[in-house]
């Protein structure tokens, strides 16, 4: 029976592989992947006069700034608190699929663990338009992106929210950790504030039923509700240790891309922030992102946004002896892989 399916397999692939524009598809990939294109340097068309090229003066504004974090980071607090600012328009993440700068599909509950956060969507009224440049697979397709990638439309639809504002813009996001090269790039006098959190407690925060993904059978009950798979799926072509083949374990999975993001932020973020320090010392934290942005505020004007979290909510999950084998695997694989390079 297995053998018999296995050449019915075979076959049915062999035969998509002949169709033409498989074919052409493939031919296409294999292409785009072998040819170096040359760096040339741009002049002027020597017949006609059409002037110089015009760059947007949003991407050169000096007030932007550009919020990053993991999904259950903490996050939408620190956005939170950029709301309640005279003078600032916070963008709650710009890439949802929820699309908050449409009247037709932002409707809809705000999560309940989002303390004081009545609504994500009130900064976008009336940029109906941004729908003409949004792209759903910017959630779940090259998702790391380096200076060099090429995304004209990802960029106008970013600038499209910037330009839609006279005030200083912040823009909140969970998915441009492995994007910040990319984002330091075109946006070369932003400022990048960097959000983590504690592995543990965040992986907790991933788990809708923790008993059903419980320590001894996450590992075959697991339920994607942050996209972890998405992006393993889609990262695991430049990090292979993201693979479920190779890394079956969910937690190791996302202790790997936690990992990752936290040296992406460290590398390219003006500022590195924990969740727990700013949760328990918002004055002393809120202080040190004012001054990383030039910003003359009083930090004590904006701690009632700050609700004290329980830390540490892990150690009902699992002992540290659980975490530690998995997190001790996953750094030896990272240093290797980095050591190969």
């Amino acid at each position: 029976m297995k053998k018999n399916l296995k050449r019915l397999a075979i076959t049915v692939f062999s035969k998509l592989l002949q169709q033409n524009k498989i074919k052409s598809l493939i031919n296409d990939l294999v292409r785009d992947a072998s040819i170096n294109v040359p760096r040339l340097e741009n002049q002027s068309n020597p017949y006609t006069s059409v002037g110089e090229i015009q760059e947007s003066g949003a991407r050169f504004r000096s007030d932007i700034v550009f919020v990053t974090g993991r999904f259950r980071s903490g996050s939408t607090v620190l956005w939170n608190l950029f709301r309640q600012i005279d003078g600032c328009t916070a963008f709650y993440e710009p890439f949802n699929e929820r699309q908050w700068f449409s009247t037709q599909k932002r409707e809809g509950s705000v999560d309940k663990t989002h303390i004081g956060v009545d609504d994500y969507w009130a900064e976008y009224d009336g940029l109906d338009k941004s729908a003409e440049l949004y792209n759903e697979d910017w959630i779940r397709y090259n998702l790391c992106m380096d200076k060099e990638s090429w995304n004209p439309n990802m960029l106008k639809f970013i600038e499209s929210i910037i330009n839609s504002t006279s005030g200083i813009p912040v823009l909140q996001f969970n998915r441009i950790d492995f994007r910040l090269d990319w984002i330091k790039h075109n946006f070369p006098n932003a400022k990048i504030i960097h959000l983590y959190r504690h592995p543990r407690d965040q992986w907790l925060s991933f788990l809708a039923d923790k008993k059903l993904m419980n320590k001894r059978d996450v590992e075959f009950t697991y339920v994607d509700n942050f996209y972890l798979n998405s992006w393993c799926r889609d990262l695991s072509v430049l990090f292979p240790f993201l693979n479920s083949d190779e890394t079956p374990h969910p937690y190791r999975r996302f202790y790997y891309i936690w990992k990752l993001s936290f040296l992406f932020g460290k590398k390219y973020a003006d500022l590195s922030v924990d969740y727990e320090s700013l949760a328990t010392s918002p004055n002393q934290e809120v202080q040190k992102i004012f001054t990383a942005l030039d910003w003359s505020l009083d930090p004590k004007n904006y701690s009632h946004v700050f609700k004290s979290p329980t830390l540490d909510k892990w150690k009902v999950y699992a002992d540290d002896d659980w975490f530690r084998s998995h997190e001790l695997c996953c750094e030896e694989n990272i240093q290797k892989y980095f050591d190969a390079k």
